[in-house]
């Protein structure tokens, strides 16, 4: 508990008290610590997987601060995330991830990450704070509900704890923070209205849904490596990667929406 209160405060106080170019530095550390991670699980030597790890921050600087600030080049960008949590993602954890080669799984892994926090970069603070919020209650009622009322294994074969009803359970808290979010003086009031109603729903379901994606894909990654966390860099809560494999889908996805969305208003 300790650990997860220094962390959510510690970021708390990067995100809206530093210099943005700082958090974007900042940010891109943690990436690299992730892909780190995300590299010895696919396979990786040490060596190795810090080359492949300061290989991954290197993209994601190229990307954060060579891409305009918003625009067609950014959104493509982001696309290809949203194109790989999508449809490559769901298609590849069918097929199974364990026997896939880890030069592949760390290329993904690497692309992953770099979208993720390009699109992390190109939020406003509220808007990222509103994305997390998100993916954390969707964490949290997922437990809670899987604990209290789980029954039917989502992924028996990848993950066993996880079960329909504690995504049932996210998907119901994650409506309820959405709609608190869009009520009349909340920060999504002024693009939240009559028929747009019925896409920020869905817009906020399918957010669910792929968060659950990205956990999914990081345990199947863990247990082609045999391994119950992705590192023991954060006391009692795993590695990096256990605390961002919800937010590497969710993200990208999160800012296109959120772009088109303040743009069409």
């Amino acid at each position: 508990m300790f650990t997860a209160a220094a962390l959510l405060g510690a970021f708390l106080a990067t995100l809206l008290l530093l210099d943005s170019r700082v958090f974007a530095t900042l940010l891109g550390a943690v990436l690299g610590l992730a892909a780190h991670e995300w590299a010895r699980l696919a396979g990786f030597g040490q060596r190795a997987a810090i080359a492949w790890a300061l290989g991954s921050a290197a993209l994601y600087g190229l990307l954060a601060w060579n891409l305009p600030p918003s625009g067609a080049a950014r959104d493509t960008v982001l696309g290809l995330g949203v194109v790989f949590w999508l449809l490559v993602a769901p298609s590849w954890l069918r097929a199974g991830v364990t026997r896939s080669p880890r030069f592949l799984l760390a290329v993904a892994g690497s692309g992953a990450l770099a979208i993720a926090g390009l699109a992390a970069v190109s939020l406003s603070p509220a808007q990222l704070l509103l994305v997390l919020g998100l993916v954390w209650i969707a964490d949290t009622a997922a437990y809670f509900a899987g604990n209290a009322f789980g029954r039917r294994r989502l992924a028996p074969t990848i993950s066993p704890g996880k079960t329909w009803e504690g995504a049932a359970g996210a998907l119901a808290a994650t409506l309820a923070y959405a709609i608190l979010c869009a009520m009349p003086g909340a920060p999504l009031a002024p693009y939240v209205h009559g028929a747009a109603w019925a896409g920020y729903v869905g817009a906020v379901a399918l957010l669910c849904g792929v968060s659950i994606v990205g956990d999914l894909f990081e345990s199947a990654l863990k247990r082609r490596a045999g391994v119950k966390d992705s590192g023991t860099l954060l006391p009692g809560h795993g590695g990096i990667l256990d605390r961002v494999d919800s937010l590497m889908p969710t993200l990208p996805i999160a800012a296109l929406l959120l772009h088109w969305a303040t743009r069409s208003a």
